[in-house]
């Protein structure tokens, strides 16, 4: 779905990805982990082409639809002209069959956007990514600002999309358990570089990550 290799993005004379490489497979779960600075937002407006990169290349293969970090909603229109908007490349701008999928949202469709709690506010960006059909769905900071039982309602839902549509999913998170919990594999960033990649049980088991990511060593990532 996702093929990136040796990515360099500059802002003027500095540089924010250093010869970046990440491929997300189809149907896998592959999270993208560092501390803020590391340039993972950077890597994924770039993806979406909203940054141009310095070199490298970027080959993706499908639907890319991209949930923002901070959601960037349009406070005063309906939860459903939100959704409508995911699809507004696409004939078919009917959510209907979103509904189906999360019915919260239903429930939601006729309340103005800024009226939402947070975790409502995540769950409509989302939704209205999937609008687009994506293939591949990146997400940056999904668990930023909310409360931990929404975050693990938010992180259910994405599962079961996941099993049932067979979507790939590109996660940006600085809540690493999270993320490995979520998520196959993983890659971890630091100062624009990649630093280290591997299956997230793996990586939950080395001691820097732990220390650094986890709040020390863990035994399991289940």
């Amino acid at each position: 779905m996702i093929q990136v290799r040796d990515l360099v993005v500059r802002y003027g004379s500095a540089t924010a990805l250093d010869h970046v490489s990440l491929t997300v497979e189809t149907g896998e779960l592959v999270a993208l982990i560092g501390p803020n600075g590391a340039g993972k937002t950077t890597l994924v407006n770039t993806l979406s082409g909203i940054l141009r990169p310095a070199s490298g290349s970027i080959e993706v293969t499908g639907r890319l639809a991209h949930v923002p970090e901070g959601r960037h909603l349009f406070g005063d229109l309906t939860v459903e002209d939100n959704l409508r908007l995911g699809a507004w490349r696409s004939r078919d701008r009917d959510p209907s069959w979103l509904y189906g999928l999360q019915p919260q949202l239903a429930e939601l469709r006729r309340r103005k956007a800024r009226t939402l709690s947070g975790g409502q506010q995540q769950l409509v960006a989302v939704g209205r990514a999937l609008m687009a059909r994506p293939d591949v769905l990146m997400i940056d900071e999904l668990s930023l600002g909310l409360a931990p039982l929404v975050v693990t309602q938010l992180a259910a839902e994405l599962t079961a999309l996941h099993r049932d549509q067979g979507m790939a999913l590109l996660l940006i998170d600085q809540n690493a358990r999270l993320a490995f919990d979520l998520c196959d594999r993983a890659y971890v960033l630091e100062a624009g570089r990649n630093v280290a990649e591997g299956p997230c049980a793996e990586l939950a088991r080395s001691p820097e990550v732990a220390r650094a990511y986890l709040g020390g060593p863990v035994k399991e990532i289940s």
